[in-house]
């Protein structure tokens, strides 16, 4: 009975030494992650094989596992970048991207873990830089900005190339200018709106008076073709068929018997 304190003692350090094996032996990868395992005793970064997946796994514990997320990010992006003509532009962007999954322990060991800032800001501010710098301060404000969407897109493209991070879109939410180039922009196109409105209208009169010119001239150019048509000999035979036509309705009408040229009936009047 004596002994047994003695022998409980080893069990309980025995059980509490195998509960931290145990623990240190497992790792769970959340939903959307991957881990990316360090071999403490071995070649460090496991990058010939695949990272560990979703779920419950077993590793020895004096290995590390760095757990990533894999998933597509936002990374916002508050900028201030130079026009072509020198003027400090505030651009408000947001870069969407996820780390390679198959290149996770490449990242891992070149990068690390703050990759994000080491390695993706970097990349998307000098390409916004390099693609403002090429246009002038109206471009970016009235019309070129899914123009610079694409360019920044493609320049971080090309500077991460090879760099295990992909960048899946880019978002300009906002382009701020001074206020006093802002108004004068402003004020430039309205006057180019008002413009082109002038000239609309202007165009508009001109081409109803072209139109009325030219059904003027058609109705003018109808009347001499049906004058020079209306010879007498066809009037008498228009006038021969109308009285024919008189002549078998059963109204009653009074007919005076013309004397005059064409010696053509007229008719005075008629009742039912």
């Amino acid at each position: 009975m004596e002994r047994l304190p003695k022998l409980g003692i080893p069990i309980v350090i025995g059980i509490v030494l195998l509960i931290i094996f145990v623990a240190k032996s497992t790792v769970t990868i959340g939903s959307g992650q991957a881990g990316v395992l360090y071999k403490t005793f071995d070649e460090g970064v496991v990058t010939d094989e695949p990272p560990l997946n979703e779920g419950f796994h077993f590793v020895a514990p004096w290995n590390k596992v760095f757990v990533y997320e894999v998933r597509q990010q936002s990374l916002e992006e508050k900028m201030q970048v130079l026009s072509s003509n020198g003027l400090q532009i505030d651009i408000d962007a947001s870069t969407w991207f996820q780390p390679s999954y198959a290149n996770l322990g490449s990242l891992h060991r070149e990068k690390g873990e703050e990759y994000i800032r080491r390695l993706l800001q970097p990349a998307v501010r000098s390409a916004a830089r390099s693609v403002v710098g090429r246009y002038n301060p109206e471009q970016l404000y009235a019309s070129k900005r899914e123009a610079i969407q694409k360019e920044i897109l493609e320049e971080t493209q090309i500077l991460l190339k090879d760099q295990y991070v992909q960048v899946n879109e880019v978002l300009v939410r906002d382009v701020s200018l001074p206020p006093n180039i802002k108004d004068a922009i402003e004020r430039k196109l309205r006057q180019e709106q008002e413009s082109l409105e002038y000239e609309f209208r202007l165009t508009k009169a001109t081409q109803e008076a072209e139109r009325q010119r030219i059904d003027a001239e058609g109705k003018a150019r109808a009347n001499e073709i049906l004058n020079a048509s209306l010879t007498p000999n066809i009037l008498k035979e228009k006038g021969i068929q109308a009285t024919v036509e008189l002549a078998k309705s059963n109204n009653a009408k009074t007919v005076v018997i013309g004397s005059g040229e064409g010696g053509l009936p007229l008719i005075l009047g008629g009742s039912n």
